[in-house]
């Protein structure tokens, strides 16, 4: 009986560990990246994956447009989060001028909003961008954002 009951007492004080998660960690090395599309992006822009999709559909990517890049009009089923780690850039909503975006600003792009954002023509920057999947995806993406456009002409 001492036996059964030691051996049943074990058995509870290990389970939690046997069923909690453990925390980890990614350096950045093992996070990758590539070259943006000529699709979606126009000029030099390095996208690198921060998190996938696994806490709840929301994913994240750290994006660097050299100057004068720019990423695509596009839209956001869930909203976009943009948080500036390095740099100056701007970002535009369709049809409205463009905005200066700095190193700590965040900005937020809602959900359907057909937006586009990037360097300016003569600083690089560098943003976290933070978006949710909908029905698997998070993003839908519009023509290139045009030489006119870009410069405000």
């Amino acid at each position: 009986m001492t036996r059964t009951l030691t051996a049943a007492a074990l058995v509870l004080a290990t389970a939690p560990a046997a069923f909690a998660q453990e925390m980890s960690q990614t350096t950045g090395l093992e996070r990758g990246g590539q070259i943006g599309s000529e699709e979606t992006f126009t000029g030099t822009v390095f996208v690198a994956p921060v998190f996938g999709p696994n806490m709840n559909d929301v994913s994240a990517g750290e994006v660097t447009f050299m100057p004068g890049a720019r990423s695509a009009w596009h839209t956001h089923p869930i909203g976009q989060y943009l948080v500036v780690t390095a740099g100056t850039g701007w970002y535009q909503e369709e049809g409205q001028p463009k905005q200066i975006m700095r190193t700590g600003d965040v900005v937020f792009a809602p959900e359907g909003v057909k937006h586009g954002h990037g360097a300016t023509d003569t600083t690089s920057v560098t943003h976290y961008a933070i978006q949710a999947n909908e029905d698997g995806s998070a993003v839908t993406w519009g023509e290139l954002v045009s030489d006119e456009e870009y410069n405000g002409e």
